[in-house]
């Protein structure tokens, strides 16, 4: 190859790649990974909000469901482009002050996007628990110390820290009891081998409405919109609680702020809409839709809040 071959081959490149970086943000698909179950609240969140980015964008916009560590993990190791995105709960936040050791720093390594929303969790317990509010809960343990428990999807996730802070506020001696999984903590509960339970609405209202569950309260220090004849737990007779679930979109650390900011934007506006609002009604969300920056100031402190709580329950997980 001539030297003049080789400048005009360059030349191409060069022009090649400055139409490549020219070219608009998004022009080309875009995954959101989310590191929860299908059909569970996240996901639902998720897919509306992913649904009406692919129809402002121009561009497929799909939900990946990557459970747990594994896919804010991927996430995490993504190329930072604005190309793989990852929907999340406060989970994050739990993982973070729970595990001594994670293979992403959740500071350090995502780029805040949104909050998307806040969401009220609710208080259930078996019908056949004598308890018809949460202070004949609290007494009930009280008087029974060590014998009543309640489940969670696992050690270390939001459900059990959940219990734990009611726990430790209510001054009550209760026993955790992990499973592979919601759907099996609710399932006991529900078949009465496990006296109370933190959950989602999306997962525990229905039942709730069939006589299988019997619903005491919700977490959030104000009475969730959706339920508003249902007391926080706060009012009933704990003061202090409160766990406030939340769902929010974050990128891998490094990635372009302009692609930050149309991605915020997008993500905000659709958000507020009035047919995305009534989806989130299903699971007693509430729209937010705050800055990156109020995001990120957001996280630390969540990760902060239930480090102390994990030191104060003692609870342990390599």
């Amino acid at each position: 190859m001539t030297v003049r071959q080789r400048a005009m081959v360059g030349f191409a490149a060069m022009l090649f790649n400055g139409i490549a970086i020219a070219q608009p943000y998004p022009h080309k698909p875009i995954r959101v990974v989310v590191p929860s179950q299908a059909g569970g609240g996240a996901d639902i969140v998720a897919r509306a909000i992913a649904q009406k980015m692919s129809e402002a964008f121009g561009q497929q916009v799909v939900v990946d469901n990557r459970i747990g560590i594994v896919g804010a993990e991927i996430v995490a190791k993504s190329a930072a482009d604005g190309y793989t995105l990852m929907f999340t709960t406060s989970a994050l936040a739990v993982r973070e002050a729970v595990y001594s050791k994670l293979p992403f720093s959740t500071l350090r390594d995502f780029a805040p996007i949104s909050q998307a929303v806040t969401q009220s969790n609710v208080l259930v317990t078996h019908p056949s628990v004598a308890a018809k509010n949460v202070q004949d809960l609290v007494a009930l343990a009280k008087a029974r110390p060590g014998q009543l428990n309640f489940g969670s999807g696992g050690n270390a996730t939001s459900a059990h820290l959940a219990g734990e802070l009611f726990r430790l506020l209510a001054g009550i001696d209760v026993v955790h009891v992990p499973y592979k999984g919601v759907p099996a903590a609710l399932g006991d509960t529900i078949a009465g081998r496990m006296h109370f339970t933190v959950g989602s609405p999306v997962s525990t209202l229905h039942h709730v409405k069939d006589g299988r569950l019997r619903l005491l309260a919700v977490t959030t220090p104000k009475r969730a919109p959706a339920l508003p004849d249902v007391p926080t737990v706060a009012e009933s007779g704990v003061p202090g609680y409160e766990f406030t679930g939340w769902m929010g979109l974050l990128a891998p650390a490094a990635t372009p702020r302009a692609v930050i900011a149309r991605l915020h934007a997008e993500a905000t506006r659709i958000v507020h809409l009035p047919d995305v609002k009534a989806r989130f009604v299903i699971d007693a969300a509430d729209p937010v839709g705050g800055t990156p920056e109020q995001f990120s100031v957001f996280l630390k402190s969540e990760i902060a809040r239930w480090s102390k709580v994990v030191k104060q329950a003692g609870i342990k997980v390599e």
